[in-house]
């Protein structure tokens, strides 16, 4: 059982209803394939006829189509001053741009036509994902083979580089889309490796040395301060820093809240409690197709033990509990048809 805590009769009733959303991959190989998957975010996630709001569409990604789709080689590509090449270790800076750079800005460019023509003439929030600073360091090389994170400045380069790429690629995204309100993504599956000294050397015999969690926290909140816009910070991993993550600014949190324990929804309930929004993990996408009530259960009973205000369920957003790169087609429409009548088991919760 979860430690319960109370909450006054003061607490906030919030003026909105819960939302869906998804985390960014998408099945698919090719161009065609991803057309198919910003038409299904589109239609699934922007009708309001369900909860009486849209949820929040987002840009798919879909990494099955080669390297440079891929969360690294997309992120890493939007350095701004900063080349990256492939090897076979993984990305790796370099003194200047290749092919496997020019191809992964290729995708990118190819998938906000893909994006514009989709959305013409909308208004309304619009997500896109890029890698965070940290598993960034954790996954590009140096010249010398070893990951960034060993070399502070390299790390404190490729986070402002970084920065630069967000900024940039906001732009575009306005540019195609003026009526968007924008939000980042930040995908951090590696922090908790970071900050635990859990990252392999490039020999894979030794651990690296854990970053202090005041560095992390300081280059996070640099990161997200300088976007300009709401940042989400997704960490699929079962101890993932919600308290770092909260004081580093980040306005909502991504978790899968099947890896949740009682110390990690307690967690979750003072970033909820203190305005952080939860974005619940919480639709399971390798197990067999589940009910709306079943996908919103698991976040209705830890509201009740944790004795969080019901009202505050009206700020969660609902998402499946992982990337859908490696589901079937079907299987990840399906879920998206799901999401927004879960976010009304939760909308109802909270006023009932």
């Amino acid at each position: 059982m979860l430690s319960l805590r109370r909450v006054g009769p003061g607490a906030p009733k919030l003026a909105h209803v819960s939302r869906a959303s998804a985390l960014g991959s998408w099945p698919g190989t090719d161009t065609a394939d991803v057309r198919e998957a910003i038409r299904v975010v589109r239609d699934t996630l922007t009708d309001a006829s369900l909860t009486g709001r849209p949820g929040i569409p987002y840009l798919p990604e879909a990494p099955r189509r080669g390297p440079g789709a891929d969360l690294i080689g997309r992120s890493a590509a939007l350095l701004v001053g900063l080349s990256v090449d492939l090897q076979p270790s993984g990305w790796r800076l370099v003194d200047r741009p290749g092919r496997d750079e020019s191809r992964a800005a290729a995708y990118l460019r190819s998938d906000l036509d893909e994006l514009a023509e989709a959305y013409d003439g909308y208004a309304g929030p619009l997500k896109v994902q890029l890698a965070g600073p940290w598993t960034l360091a954790a996954e590009l090389r140096l010249n010398r083979g070893e990951r960034v994170v060993v070399d502070r400045g390299a790390c404190r380069d490729v986070a402002a580089a970084l920065a630069e790429g967000v900024a940039a690629h906001l732009a575009d995204v306005r540019r195609l889309v003026p009526g968007a309100e924008l939000l980042v993504q930040l995908d951090e599956p590696l922090l908790p490796a970071v900050l635990a000294g859990e990252l392999a050397t490039s020999s894979g015999f030794g651990r690296l040395r854990a970053v202090d969690v005041e560095e992390v926290r300081r280059v996070l909140a640099q990161t997200i301060g300088s976007s300009g816009v709401d940042v989400v910070v997704h960490c699929c991993a079962a101890d993932a820093p919600v308290g770092l993550l909260r004081e580093a600014g980040a306005s909502g949190i991504s978790l899968d809240t099947a890896l949740l324990g009682p110390r990690g929804w307690e967690s979750v309930a003072v970033a909820v409690e203190a305005g952080t929004q939860l974005w619940a993990g919480a639709l399971p996408t390798g197990a067999p197709a589940v009910t709306p009530a079943a996908a919103a259960a698991p976040v209705l009973r830890a509201w009740r033990e944790l004795g969080l205000d019901q009202g505050l369920l009206e700020a969660v957003v609902i998402t499946p509990a992982c990337g859908l790169a490696g589901s079937a087609p079907a299987d990840a429409v399906r879920i998206h048809r799901t999401l927004p009548r879960a976010a009304a088991e939760l909308t109802e919760a909270a006023h009932a």
